[in-house]
């Protein structure tokens, strides 16, 4: 018997988030999850890397921060050629 799915990929929770590597269908979900991991963990700042490109999934990103209710704020990251990942900064309470 053959299964149609591939088992689950662990993935470290360290405060960083590439998505890179992940389907665009899933990233809401493991956007979602990885913040409410982060808090479990205590960790209270999550860098999202989505990329340079033409901001479409920089867009996304923001609008799934924008209404997660553990995000007290988001921006973008600053340093100098890192414009392609996204700082939240949470409230785990």
């Amino acid at each position: 018997m053959s299964d149609n799915y591939e088992d689950p990929i662990e993935y470290p929770i360290n405060g960083e988030l590439d998505l890179h590597n992940f389907h665009p269908k899933d990233i809401p979900d493991l956007v979602n999850e990885y913040i409410l991991e982060c808090c479990e963990r205590e960790i209270l700042q999550v860098r999202i890397v989505h990329g340079k490109g033409k901001g479409v999934q920089r867009d996304r990103v923001h609008r799934i921060l924008e209404a997660h209710p553990k995000v007290l704020r988001y921006w973008q990251e600053s340093l100098a050629g890192s414009w392609g990942a996204t700082l939240a900064e949470l409230n785990c309470k």
